[in-house]
């Protein structure tokens, strides 16, 4: 689980941004300081940093400067908030070291676009989530740019984490994904304690498939002690029915 840290002096707009980046999958930490939140994020070297621009005390450029010049900070990306829209700004922003930038009021599906974006250029994201082609598998197909699932002519809507993990499966098909395997892929880091995670997302998983499938539980198997796989059976593509 990719981690994101976010300043920002504005505590509605931090709560705005945390609570939509972890429904989207994210381990978000805040500061509404940016003294304190420089101290933290060298304590807890996040994957991605979100900066404001227009901040007491320290403003957004000085601290993404402070950022990269330290040894253990300035690989990490930056995307800067700011009501200031000019090119000037911009130009600033990249010469402190930003990676994006983005206007305020923005769209919240247009920052996590841009997050997803930047952590997959700098080699971060999960490894499952740089799967963005169409994928289909049987009668299963993946529309990376929705998060939706369809069967044959019905879909239905996943969760960022559902989809990814759906897409590992996919991606492995007719092998057993193991759960550090999926921790691995799908969070992005390795942890032995996380099965009772993973089992109540396969489980809104499976209950989402079978609203749209013809049959219950057709796609996904438990292997106790194991991992999960895909059920042969359930995905091979059929032969069309002779009329």
């Amino acid at each position: 689980m990719n981690k994101v840290f976010v300043i920002d002096d504005d505590i509605a707009i931090l709560e705005l941004i945390k609570i939509n980046l972890e429904l989207s999958g994210y381990n978000v930490q805040t500061s509404s300081d940016p003294i304190k939140g420089f101290q933290m994020i060298k304590q807890e070297n996040p994957d991605l940093i979100i900066l404001d621009v227009m901040m007491p005390e320290v403003d957004g450029y000085s601290l993404a400067l402070k950022i990269r010049q330290q040894d253990a900070t300035k690989k990490i990306p930056i995307i800067m908030l700011t009501a200031l829209g000019e090119l000037d700004d911009k130009l600033k922003g990249f010469n402190s070291g930003v990676d994006d930038y983005l206007t305020k009021p923005f769209e919240i599906e247009e920052l996590k676009a841009r997050v997803l974006a930047v952590l997959n250029r700098s080699g971060r994201a999960p490894e499952s989530l740089r799967y963005k082609e169409l994928l289909s598998l049987g009668d299963i197909t993946l529309i990376p740019e929705s998060y939706t699932v369809k069967i044959l002519d019905k879909e239905t809507k996943l969760t960022p984490i559902e989809f990814d993990i759906l897409n590992c499966l996919m991606q492995h098909n007719n092998e057993m994904v193991s759960a550090k395997t999926l921790l691995k892929e799908v969070w992005g880091y390795n942890d032995n304690d996380e099965g009772d995670t993973i089992r109540v997302h396969i489980r809104h998983l499976r209950s989402k498939l079978d609203k749209i499938s013809t049959e219950k539980n057709k796609y996904i198997e438990t292997i106790y002690g194991g991992g999960y796989r895909l059920i042969p059976d359930g995905v091979k593509m059929k032969s069309p029915k002779s009329k």
